[in-house]
């Protein structure tokens, strides 16, 4: 039953980590708001799926690309380090926008196409994605694959169903013309996901520093 407990374990940290970006405002969701608006509920499950295409296509980069690079020990204890400052980082900053936080979601209009297209593209151009895959994804990717493949398969489950559940609801709200969520409990869940991330982050700095670094002694 270990293994069962080590994938949900997987699952439910994939699942939250992932939801404390997804909640945050961004490219992704100011064209999932507009969309909906647009052409109805099937607007964020669509661009969440472009958005999984390009998450699946960096997710390949870094397993099959740099998967020797990284394994070397004092490499993988630097991409350990650096996605755990950054994983607090993110959650200090989740925690000081907070106040500024809004429900009234302002997007551009932009002309109209194909909805998993601009998902992926809204996905891969925003700079903050490719820093968060290049460090806490890695972080985490990496340590779900010392349980096997299954385990990468569980963590990149949890991941996308977390963006797909968000941005889903955000979707059907907008589409249906209403306020899901009262402000307070927006404010409330994203500041319990801001403690998450930087605890979650120091534990990974701590377990970082136990890093072998000399596998041959």
């Amino acid at each position: 039953m270990q293994f069962l407990q080590d994938y949900l374990s997987i699952f439910i940290v994939s699942f939250t980590v992932a939801l404390s970006g997804a909640m945050m405002p961004g490219p992704l969701l100011a064209g999932v708001v507009y969309e909906s608006s647009q052409r109805g509920v099937k607007a964020g499950p669509l661009m969440i799926l472009g958005h999984g295409l390009g998450e699946i296509g960096i997710m390949a980069g870094i397993f099959f690309g740099i998967t020797h690079f990284v394994e070397a020990p004092l490499v993988l204890q630097i991409i350990s380090i650096a996605g755990a400052f950054i994983m607090v980082y993110f959650g200090v900053n989740i925690l000081r926008s907070i106040p500024e936080l809004s429900l009234n979601f302002e997007t551009e209009k932009t002309k109209s196409t194909n909805l998993v297209l601009k998902g992926l593209t809204l996905s891969v151009a925003n700079p903050y994605w490719s820093i968060w895959w290049l460090t806490i994804g890695m972080g985490l990717l990496l340590s779900s694959k010392s349980k096997g493949v299954l385990a990468i398969i569980v963590f990149f489950l949890g991941h996308i169903m977390a963006d797909l559940s968000w941005y889903s609801i955000v979707s059907s709200a907008i589409a249906r013309g209403r306020k899901f969520i009262s402000l307070k409990l927006y404010k409330a869940i994203t500041a319990l996901l801001g403690i998450f991330l930087i605890f979650l982050g120091l534990y990974f700095m701590k377990q970082s520093f136990h890093i072998n670094l000399n596998p041959g002694n």
